[in-house]
């Protein structure tokens, strides 16, 4: 018999990170970048002009980038780069899309999903190991 506790941490979803900074990477359909990118648009403005805080310390903890070198199966790679993590936070991009923009959300979705390849990617929870500087 399953215990409450592990069935929702069954249920929990991956991009609610459990580091204090997290990497995830996208593998993204090499014909399909201009509507990735779109998309990533469209989650950067519903970050921004949400009411609720925490959504605004998402967008200033995180950045995107587009790596230079192919990705599996010819693919392009974007990486999201999150430090600090906000803790307690899902940063599933189609839940955050689909809460800034709930009327578009299935169009959203449809478009988000389309774009990835096999794989579609990795992520990566991050805890401190050694820090140069100090």
């Amino acid at each position: 018999l399953m215990s409450v506790a592990s069935a929702q941490a069954q249920q929990k979803s991956p991009y609610a990170f459990a580091g204090d900074n997290a990497v995830f990477m996208n593998f993204i359909k090499a014909d399909q970048t201009a509507a990735y990118e779109e998309l990533i648009g469209k989650l950067k403005e519903g970050l921004q002009k949400s009411d609720k805080p925490e959504r605004k310390q998402m967008a200033e903890s995180w950045k995107v980038y587009k790596a230079t070198e192919a990705g599996p199966n010819g693919s392009v790679i974007y990486v999201s780069i999150i430090t600090p993590v906000v803790k307690g936070t899902d940063y599933s991009i189609v839940s955050l899309l689909g809460e800034a923009f709930p009327t578009d959300a299935r169009a959203l979705y449809d478009k988000y999903v389309a774009a990835f390849t096999t794989p579609p990617g990795q992520l990566f929870n991050l805890t401190l190991q050694t820090d140069m500087a100090k």
